[in-house]
């Protein structure tokens, strides 16, 4: 498997590729590489893990200037994944997720920033629980380069924040369940 996924987010084409750019290249999110991830206070004693095995979206780039593009990551809510299956039905129900009501869960970017041509940080909107918030998203890996396996040009990315889940209306148990949630978007792409 390639890089691990959360957040969500990726982009342009290296300035190495064999392929002219255009003003603004688009990728698909492979969804069988990217799974957004979360982490949360287990009563204090534990850090409790799970990732969503679904995420679909699209990045574009403006390749050749590294200063600008989007990123859209819509992740499907009931296809979370934390190994013990009692606790995933649990997740799903109206005490947390209510998958049911709200099956997905959105990432938008409004905002993409660049340290000379390397992906820093991005800024968008969160969609939770049909509540919308801004975040903030700091980048600590970004790739782009030719998949000598797939034989095509991609970008990954490793980006992550920490929310206030009651922020969202997912307060069940808050504080013993902790109200502080790392979600880390890990992500590949595939240029269209």
């Amino acid at each position: 498997m390639k890089t691990k996924l959360i957040a969500l987010l990726i982009m342009a084409t290296a300035s190495s590729f064999s392929t002219s750019a255009t003003a603004a290249d688009s990728y698909t999110i492979d969804s069988r590489h990217t799974f957004p991830s979360f982490e949360i206070s287990h009563l204090g004693f534990s850090i409790q893990r799970g990732r969503f095995n679904h995420t679909t979206g699209k990045v574009t780039l403006d390749a050749k200037a590294a200063t600008g593009g989007s990123i859209d990551v819509t992740i499907d809510t009931a296809s979370i994944s934390t190994g013990l299956a009692e606790l995933e039905d649990h997740l799903r129900s109206k005490d947390f997720f209510d998958a049911a009501r709200y099956p997905q869960t959105k990432f938008v970017s409004s905002k993409l920033t660049f340290n000379k041509d390397q992906l820093a940080s991005v800024d968008g909107n969160l969609t939770l629980h049909g509540v919308t918030k801004p975040v903030h998203l700091t980048v600590d890996h970004f790739h782009c380069g030719f998949n000598p396996i797939a034989l095509k040009n991609e970008c990954g990315v490793n980006a992550y924040t920490v929310i206030k889940r009651s922020e969202f209306g997912v307060d069940k148990y808050v504080p013993a369940i902790g109200d502080d949630v790392k979600i880390v978007i890990q992500v590949e792409a595939t240029k269209d």
